[in-house]
């Protein structure tokens, strides 16, 4: 009977991890990926109508975007986790900022995720970020799909695009629909592999599932479908791909050797339900991760926390731990192991994410992404789990390049102003330094961009009621001292200032690389951590 039991919950774990997609969204910004988002949800029958998480009130804002700065600029950022059961298929979709300046937390997401969508704009092509990004998922090998967003808007040739992205990414590229138009005249794409045409109708502002007629490309009723020259031009379109274009090799796909390109509007819903099928048919469910090779089919339970948000429920004002399962079955109450603590803690409350929603669970799977409170127990790049310690390699934590005094404008509220920094800096957005000399003790704010400025003090303000305002300074990178410097061994000149960070470690900023050639050429006994990758680890 135990045998039958061990072997019932090795089959069932089996099952489970072969039916998710846990992926994330990248792109540069304005290319639509918050928006292919929504309609993702909304063909997942996670909302009812674009913009409208299910169970909650009618909303003119993306349910991804939860934070009141991210619905006041209509940008992401911080990273969420969405969860969608779809046709048998559990989906963890991972939506991403695309801004730079918030470009560590996207890092970090694309760490826990099994494959990446690429939203491209149709009229832009290839962007700065989207370039970035490809590149963080090339490192991981990270299978790509590309979806080329923005047909209804006057663009670049198709041809061109595939060209670009082979060109510019180093990736062969397998087109599997085809558009039917462009800008206003865009009314479908063809379905290269199904050799059928999608023709879809537009639904009040993209709001509902767009109705679509499938027809033949020799159909004789795609002629009045479509108008005589629209049908002629596609079936000389669809001659051409078929002639010259390459093949979707799924082996292939799964090596990041080529991506899948599907063409659609994601704002008018035409193509998104195809790519969604075709994103369930190809996507790799959960494999196997790290440098200890975690297979998600072993039966001990392992995870990875990859992100920490505070306020997320304004009501309950704590912390949450993103947890990315690796392997095994989580169980509510169960009792792991945390190397760094070096001790066992117990998961007691674990909640299923949606946005800032939340659901108490009983059990997840490799693949999901569930939030566990967080008391100040965990740490980004922290391991648990049920049999030996585990080694995932680093969570990236990028080198800083703006810097910032930031002042407590209500000192009748310091230990708001404290709490709330304290709560910031662990999620890792931010990093706060002291200088080593300074008289007054104010805080540096030391972040990848200056928009982590705004975002401190918005939230400081509405989430623990602190104003607080920020004095910009001169410095654009730091280095970590390698080691405790003795005491009065550095020598220091103009543009270059001595801190520490929160666990006392010596920290440099410099004004320019010439003053860091200066402080090395005369402080020549001092070691200053490596600078040659996009991040360091942690500190």
């Amino acid at each position: 009977m135990i045998l039958q039991a061990t072997r019932s919950g090795v089959e069932r774990l089996a099952a489970e991890v072969a039916r998710r997609r846990t992926f994330a969204i990248i792109s540069h910004p304005d290319a639509g990926k918050t928006t292919l988002t929504e309609k993702l949800l909304l063909y997942g029958g996670a909302v009812e109508m674009a913009g409208a998480v299910r169970a909650g009130k009618n909303q003119r804002h993306a349910a991804s975007d939860w934070m009141t700065m991210e619905q006041e600029r209509g940008i992401s950022i911080t990273a969420s986790a969405l969860e969608i059961e779809y046709a048998g298929f559990r989906i963890n979709l991972l939506d991403t900022p695309g801004h730079r300046d918030f470009s560590e937390d996207t890092y970090r997401t694309l760490m826990v995720a099994d494959s990446a969508v690429m939203v491209l704009d149709s009229g832009k092509g290839i962007e700065a970020q989207t370039e970035k990004l490809f590149h963080v998922c090339r490192m991981r090998q990270i299978p790509i799909m590309t979806f080329i967003n923005k047909l209804d808007h006057p663009g670049r040739d198709p041809l061109e695009l595939l060209d670009e992205i082979e060109r510019k990414l180093k990736i062969a590229t397998a087109p599997m629909n085809w558009p039917i138009g462009a800008g206003p005249e865009f009314q479908g794409v063809y379905d290269i592999g199904r050799r059928q045409v999608l023709h879809f109708q537009r639904t009040e502002h993209g709001r509902r599932r767009a109705p679509s007629t499938v027809r033949g490309v020799n159909d004789p009723a795609l002629t009045g479908l479509l108008g005589e020259s629209a049908c002629k031009h596609l079936r000389e379109q669809i001659e051409l791909v078929s002639e010259a274009g390459t093949r979707f090799d799924q082996s292939r796909f799964l090596r990041a050797e080529l991506t899948p390109v599907f063409f659609g509007s994601a704002l008018n819903n035409f193509g998104v339900e195809p790519f969604l099928e075709a994103l369930l048919d190809v996507a790799p469910a959960p494999g196997i991760l790290g440098k200890d090779s975690i297979d998600p089919n072993d039966e001990t339970f392992t995870g990875i926390v990859f992100k920490i948000q505070a306020n997320m429920d304004l009501r309950h004002r704590d912390r949450m731990a993103f947890l990315r399962i690796l392997s095994g079955r989580f169980h509510k109450d169960m009792v792991v192991s945390h190397p760094r603590l070096r001790r066992d803690v117990r998961l007691a409350r674990a909640y299923r994410i949606f946005a800032r929603e939340r659901e108490p669970i009983e059990e997840a799977f490799p693949g999901d992404i569930i939030g566990i409170i967080n008391p100040g127990m965990f740490a980004i790049g922290d391991t648990v789990s049920t049999g030996e310690p585990i080694e995932l390699g680093e969570i990236p934590r990028f080198l800083p390049e703006r810097f910032a005094l930031l002042r407590n404008r209500d000192i009748s509220r310091y230990k708001q102003f404290n709490r709330g920094l304290l709560q910031l800096e662990e999620e890792g957005a931010i990093q706060l330094l002291q200088a080593e000399r300074a008289q007054r003790r104010e805080p540096i704010l030391a972040a990848v961009g200056e928009l982590q400025f705004d975002v401190v003090l918005a939230r400081l303000r509405e989430e623990y009621g602190v104003r607080a305002s920020v004095e910009p300074l001169p410095f654009t990178c730091a280095r970590w001292i390698e080691g405790e410097p003795e005491a009065g061994s550095i020598t220091l000149r103009g543009g270059v200032l001595l801190c520490r960070d929160r666990e006392g470690k010596a920290v440099v900023l410099f004004s320019s690389p010439w003053d860091i050639e200066y402080f090395q050429k005369v402080n020549s006994d001092i070691v200053l951590a490596r600078a040659d990758s996009a991040w360091i680890g942690n500190n």
